[in-house]
């Protein structure tokens, strides 16, 4: 095995003395690097033999590399394998549903709208009976759909997790019994209008007013101005016929001093369209927003509503309810509490696009990867030239991507057993630990798969620029997964105003959720002095050790969440509590990221244990490995400035994370394969299994 490139061998030809530290960070490099050590100098006392035998649980060049990957993809494969394939051999038999290349905006959204139609009424797909009944089987099948066309699996999303999610997570009884079917069938093609012009992040500061009517027994939905015109909204340009539209609940006369009562947002069916000639409602004015950056096969539009009325029993009543006489009722007693349950109820939005994210993460890096191994450029003098993965550089560009890609897979696997659990038991903490890890899982995923397609597409070079290759459209349908469902910056700010209630309840003997027992069980540890013995070990068995990978990972969330909390509780005695927020809030994204981060890797380290085959298991621990520690080496300044890493131990992480590179190299095409993505899925001619360059001709009419 060659080393990497620069490597060199410390004291080697020197004629002073070797000291025994030195000669001990030699040999631990040459242990690394698998070279042969150097007899040492006569005048020096040998020490221990130090055998150049490979460490336990390192990578080999594969053999039988499609039993590694068949492994691999058995213990990746979830248990809805068999939903997704039915729907895979449905398209591939269905030439007239494939997205072409090239496709005009109205031709795209017309074909998007036919290929959910005949998922539903050809293929026999009921999404939103699976999503009442099975979550985890909903998921899938829209990973499946989003792996068509991501237009298809966000219109799918649309329907069934936005419109079909809001009628039977806010409403009741009459409501599902009466539009549950239609919406299943797609009889029913409706939309999920809550962000406005002027307010998207801020739900709570939405202008949209329900005035109750009490002569008529009818809600009056109108926009009072510009700024509250329905905008963005998916499906209503061309295609829907209903709205759950979130708007003030205003209750007149029943304020202080005889003024209208505002009671906070809820949610109202409205219709928009006629069911039978599909025409625009009295009242209401659809515009459409036009050509995007990406997901044209979409059709989002602005909607106004000009004094529409509803009836009474069209508002979603789960949470707040209005009589005949126009009386207020709920079970949760303040504005706050019912808002922060209603939005507690769309969470199945934000797990959905976290998981589909890793999916089209899968798809960039098997498309780079495969290319890589096929692309072969220069080489040694007089030699055949050598594939551009055997570089270092690009070794380190892709493999620790590949290595993410499998880290965020385990991660939403867990969250939507998680959210699959929390809608069977209703558990209060469950709902509260889910509702902030989707948070997080869904902005930090989301983030690193937008920057990665474009690292892929340059890792192609100029073959990734072709449209055919598929990294334009995968980079633009997918960029907007950073806004919807919660913007990133936003939902990260979630994720640490949790961490820092929780910290309060850590010290005011409180319990924590599930998520965050780490801050419980080793607060203490995390915020002491680091050991100045650890600091200093670099050995290979040590870094390797997920015990010493997940405690740096949780060391750095202690020490960034201790001292934000010290800065906040400074910053407010002269700023206030907005202020003191703002004045802290990229060290508060921070502290959120690198916590998301801890509990990508614990469940990992889980997932790596949990696999039942040997081979398939140490292949999986190299990979977790990788992650780690390279996660480690990118923010090695903050353990450094903390002195939780000494300058040698810090040394040893960075060769060890670049070998590592060149190991999980060795099995990237076994690592990519087990993603079992078919080619309907990849579709990029230079990410096929084989013949690549022929179709890649072929296609442009050689």
């Amino acid at each position: 095995m060659p080393p990497p490139a620069g490597a060199s061998r410390s004291g080697a030809g020197s004629e002073e003395p070797e000291s025994p530290a030195a000669r001990r960070l030699r040999r631990l490099s040459l242990h690394l690097l698998h070279l042969e050590p150097s007899p040492a100098p006569a005048d020096q006392a040998a020490g221990p033999a130090l055998a150049p035998a490979a460490c336990a649980g390192r990578a080999r060049r594969v053999e039988g590399g499609a039993d590694v990957a068949a492994a691999l993809a058995a213990y990746l494969r979830g248990r809805h394998r068999a939903a997704q394939l039915r729907l895979f051999d449905f398209l591939r038999a269905r030439p007239d549903l494939q997205t072409p290349v090239e496709l005009a905006t109205a031709a795209h959204r017309e074909l998007c709208f036919r290929q959910l139609r005949a998922l539903v009424r050809d293929a026999g797909v009921r999404p939103l009976t699976l999503m009442a009944t099975d979550p985890a089987e909903y998921f899938a099948v829209m990973e499946a759909a989003g792996g068509a066309d991501i237009s298809l699996g966000v219109k799918l999303g649309v329907q069934y997790s936005l419109w079909g999610g809001s009628v039977i997570n806010l409403g009741t009884k009459k409501h599902r019994d009466k539009f549950f079917d239609g919406i299943d069938n797609l009889d029913y093609p409706g939309c999920f209008a809550m962000t406005e012009l002027h307010h998207g992040s801020n739900v709570q500061a939405l202008q949209t007013t329900a005035t109750f009517d009490t002569v008529t027994d009818e809600f009056i939905i109108n926009t009072p101005n510009d700024g509250a015109i329905k905008w963005w909204i998916g499906n209503a340009a061309v295609h829907g016929k209903f709205a759950t539209v979130f708007a003030r609940l205003i209750l007149p006369l029943q304020g202080k001093g005889g003024e209208p009562a505002d009671m906070g947002i809820h949610a109202f069916i409205v219709p928009i369209r006629d069911l039978e000639t599909h025409a625009v409602l009295p009242g209401i004015e659809i515009n459409d927003c036009g050509h995007k950056i990406g997901l044209n096969g979409v059709d989002n539009g602005a909607l106004r509503f000009r004094s529409v009325r509803i009836p009474r029993d069209n508002l979603l009543n789960r949470f707040g309810d209005v009589s005949r006489d126009g009386k207020y009722t709920s079970s949760l007693p303040t504005i706050n509490k019912r808002f922060a349950a209603t939005l507690g109820e769309l969470v199945g939005g934000r797990v959905g696009i976290a998981y589909c994210s890793v999916g089209v993460l899968k798809v960039a890096v098997t498309i780079a990867v495969r290319y890589a191994l096929l692309r072969h450029q220069f080489g040694p003098p007089k030699q055949p030239e050598i594939s551009v993965l055997d570089y270092q550089s690009h070794q380190h560009k892709l493999m620790p991507m590949l290595a993410s890609s499998y880290a965020f897979h385990f991660a939403t696997v867990q969250l939507v057993d998680k959210y699959s659990e929390m809608k069977k038991s209703n558990d209060e903490d469950l709902i509260a630990d889910v509702h902030v890890l989707s948070s997080g899982l869904k902005a930090y995923i989301t983030s690193y798969t937008a920057k990665s397609i474009s690292i892929c597409r340059e890792a192609c070079g100029g073959h990734g620029y072709a449209a055919v290759n598929r990294f334009g459209a995968l980079r633009n349908d997918h960029d907007i997964f950073q806004t919807f469902e919660g913007d990133n910056t936003v939902l990260l700010q979630q994720v640490a105003g949790d961490l820092l209630k929780q910290y309060q309840e850590k010290f005011k003997g409180g319990t924590l959720s599930v998520t965050w027992n780490y801050l419980r069980d080793s607060m203490g540890t995390y915020l002491s002095q680091p050991n100045p013995v650890t600091a200093r070990w670099e050995g290979e068995d040590h870094l390797r050790d997920p015990n010493f990978q997940l405690d740096a990972f949780r060391y750095r969330t202690s020490r960034l969440l201790h001292s934000v909390a010290a800065r906040l509780q400074k910053h407010s005695k002269t700023l206030g509590g907005f202020g003191a927020w703002n004045r802290c809030l990229n060290h508060l994204l921070t502290l959120a990221e690198s916590h998301i981060e801890s509990v990508i890797l614990a469940n990992f380290i889980e997932s790596v244990k949990s696999c039942p085959d040997e081979k398939t298991r140490e292949v999986l621990k190299l990979v977790c490995d990788l992650y780690a520690l390279d996660r480690i080496w990118k923010d090695i300044g903050t353990y450094r400035n903390v002195d939780y890493v000494a300058p040698n131990k810090a040394k040893a992480i960075h060769k060890l994370t670049d070998y590592l590179s060149y190991q999980v190299r060795l099995v990237a095409k076994e690592l990519v394969d087990a993603f079992d993505l078919p080619d309907l899925i990849i579709r990029a001619p230079i990410g096929m299994q084989s013949e690549a360059y022929a179709q890649y001709t072929q296609y442009v009419g050689f």
